[in-house]
């Protein structure tokens, strides 16, 4: 039995395997996917701007020093493992259930994020066998569209982000969206009309037209009059948002307090209506609540302190800072070396 397991291996499920491990405690990790990162993973090249201390770098550079710092204690992991219950046992004995184990320990951090992460398709038919060729839920590479003329479908920030950081290579780009307006932040909005982004309101894509198994083509429908545009494309990148995957907290066995049938209602000390079990990062909803990663980390520390006091009332219900910590004196010498 170890101290802590984290169910899910984003940015806040690595945060709290770190500070946990800052604490002392033992701590095991187990992730639905055969990586860490969380949904990182899907915008590799997008530049993230808003934690604090960081410089502006490529996600994938972020999630690189995230899995270092997360395993600088040598977590426990367990990838390619999908959780499917929750049991308490007894004060500090809880069990994880996989499809394949079983796994005991004094305390549990919910760090899910909004579930597994699969993208909502585009529903027409015979869609999917595009997805080889020129059809785009994820985007791995901002340079594979240098010189391509792109459509986006997508009205949120992650659709505008995208639509941002292509323009300076596409021939073109356009992105349309189903209602009036977007969602994504002002600021990116207009910077999308500097770039001559074309956007396309109430818009929708009808049907694709397609040599072999590439698109060639878009039919755009107009979703107040129904007229019918055809657009000429490279690339088409779909951003419907995610699946929230709800099949945990629906069939555990330990039952959470939910916030719009997902979100588990917790508290800004990350602790939720079940002694011992905490939630961190997206999954987590409160009054106070913020949704950036570097909200996620102000979660995991939460949780991890409060683990600490929970498995040992005596424990001091904060950590030591890392400029203080003897665990660290050994780490020190040698990172010290790389800039003297």
């Amino acid at each position: 039995m170890l101290d802590i397991t984290i169910i899910g291996g984003g940015p806040s499920g690595l945060y709290a395997a770190f500070y946990a491990g800052l604490r002392g405690m033992k701590v095991r990790i187990i992730e639905q996917h055969d990586t860490l990162g969380g949904k990182l993973n899907l915008f590799p090249e997008k530049i993230v701007w808003d934690i604090g201390g960081i410089t502006p770098k490529p996600a994938a550079l972020i999630m690189q020093d995230l899995i270092q710092q997360g395993t600088t204690f040598n977590p426990e992991l367990h990838l390619n493992e999908k959780v499917i219950n929750i049991k308490k046992i007894e004060e500090r004995h809880f069990v994880v259930e996989t499809e394949h184990n079983a796994y005991h320990s004094k305390a549990i951090i919910v760090a899910v994020g909004s579930g597994i992460t699969k993208p909502k398709k585009l529903e027409i038919e015979g869609a999917e066998r595009f997805e080889i060729t020129n059809l785009h839920y994820v985007v791995p590479s901002i340079k594979r569209f240098k010189d391509k003329r792109v459509l986006i479908s997508g009205g949120g920030n992650a659709a505008v982000d995208w639509a941002h950081e292509i323009a300076p290579f596409a021939k073109s780009v356009h992105i349309l969206c189903r209602k009036a307006d977007f969602k994504g932040h002002e600021e990116m909005i207009r910077k999308l009309d500097e770039q001559g982004v074309v956007k396309l309101m109430n818009q929708q894509i009808k049907s694709l037209q397609a040599d072999a198994d590439t698109i060639t083509s878009v039919d755009i429908e107009n979703t107040e009059n129904f007229s019918i545009t055809n657009l000429e494309v490279d690339d088409v990148i779909i951003n419907h948002g995610f699946h929230m995957d709800t099949e945990l907290l629906n069939q555990s066995e330990v039952q959470f307090e939910r916030v719009h049938d997902f979100y588990i209602k917790g508290q800004a000390d990350s602790s939720t209506n079940v002694p011992g079990i905490y939630a961190i990062g997206d999954i987590l909803m409160h009054d106070t609540k913020i949704h950036l990663i570097a909200g996620c980390f102000h979660d995991a520390c939460n949780a991890a302190n409060n683990i600490k006091t929970y498995i040992d009332p005596t424990a001091s219900n904060r950590g030591i800072v890392s400029s203080h910590n003897e665990i660290f004196k050994t780490k020190n010498k040698e990172i010290i070396k790389k800039f003297v």
